[in-house]
């Protein structure tokens, strides 16, 4: 099989049909190790479907499983026409795990702890703005609208747009910051005064900030500051419709797991247990 035309091929397409480079880089890199694990065949048409089966139960976890699926079913539509080839290999249905958040006392140690300016802006940005860590990396000082309270996030998940709220508290920790950093275009610089901080550095800064706190019960990454700020929010009564926009959310399922998060929503329903004498 002729690997590089075909990746060639695919890549090209997947340019003109995702807007997101990343979706670009990590469906081309899924095709390519796709396409060298099945070297042998004389092209992609006729790679038998259950050996693509097979090829897609190498690995362990489902949503590696269902990414990688996702990217194979995109490559036979759009670069060889054959979109009903996959259409008998299902998607495995995820596990409805809930996250385990911080609570509010944690959140607080976190900060509490926190004596570098730059790791405090990290913190204050992911929870108070419910960021995702690539919002974060990618956000420019010429996102922040002061005259309207508001920070644009340009060119979020899904290539969308929004906008989060500014207060007063945040502007603060943000001049005292520029004051001691004078990053130019991000907000959080790399090594460069032009360059972008990494996601592994701000990774690694949450990480050493719960330890530092003490949280040791919890497993703590970037992306749990996000659920335990939307959380947060949903327990101080923010309408989940609002909430949704906030978070940047497609459909209002996936904003509904933070009523299942919220204690004080838990703690207020009343179990029929209580109205039996025992």
């Amino acid at each position: 099989m002729d690997i590089r035309k075909w990746y060639d091929k695919y890549s090209t397409d997947c340019r003109l049909k995702y807007p997101s480079q990343r979706t670009q880089e990590n469906y081309s890199c899924t095709v390519e190790k796709f396409l060298k694990y099945f070297k042998n065949e004389i092209e992609p048409k006729s790679i038998p479907t259950d050996s693509i089966k097979k090829w897609l139960l190498t690995f362990d976890t489902i949503n590696t499983r269902n990414h990688k699926l996702c990217a194979i079913k995109s490559f036979y539509q759009i670069t060889i026409h054959m979109p009903l080839k996959l259409e008998k290999i299902p998607f495995s249905k995820r596990n409805k795990k809930l996250p385990i958040v911080l609570s509010i006392q944690e959140i607080q140690r976190m900060f509490d702890v926190c004596k570098n300016k730059k790791h405090k802006v990290i913190l204050a940005l992911l929870y108070g703005c419910s960021l995702r860590v690539s919002e974060l990396i990618n956000l420019q000082w010429n996102h922040i609208d002061r005259g309207r309270m508001i920070i644009n996030i340009i060119q979020a998940k899904g290539n969308k747009d929004r906008q989060v709220g500014l207060n007063n508290v945040l502007i603060k920790l943000l001049e005292e910051y520029y004051r001691e950093y004078h990053s130019i275009i991000y907000i959080l610089n790399g090594d460069g005064d032009l360059a972008q901080y990494s996601e592994r550095s701000v990774n690694a800064v949450i990480h050493q900030l719960a330890a530092k706190a003490g949280i040791l019960n919890k497993r703590v990454y970037t992306h749990l500051i996000r659920h335990t700020s939307a959380t947060h929010m949903a327990e101080a009564g923010i309408n989940i419709n609002f909430l949704q926009d906030w978070l940047g959310h497609s459909s209002p399922k996936t904003t509904n797991i933070y009523l299942h998060t919220s204690h004080n929503i838990i703690a207020k329903m009343q179990s029929p247990l209580n109205q039996i004498q025992l």
